[in-house]
């Protein structure tokens, strides 16, 4: 369980920030997927956002503990 607050906790910590930068930027409304507008409510959209951010963020914080444990397994052979 540790392990797993180690990824989860540091990419929700960054998906914050990053969901409240996208949409300071963009509206959610006029969001286009491949050239088709896409009909999402607003509030939709901001928890979607932050979900995709979040997992971006645990992608990240996962390899980079899979890559430590890694560099910690070859230092003790």
């Amino acid at each position: 369980m540790q392990r797993l607050m180690w990824i989860l906790w540091p990419s929700f910590l960054m998906a914050i920030p990053a969901t409240g930068v996208y949409f300071s930027l963009f509206d959610p409304v006029d969001l286009t997927l491949f050239g088709i507008l896409i009909p999402a409510d607003r509030i939709a959209a901001y928890t979607i956002g932050f979900f995709v951010f979040w997992m971006i963020g645990a992608g990240s914080s996962a390899m980079t503990y899979l890559f430590q444990l890694y560099a910690t397994r070859e230092k003790r052979t």
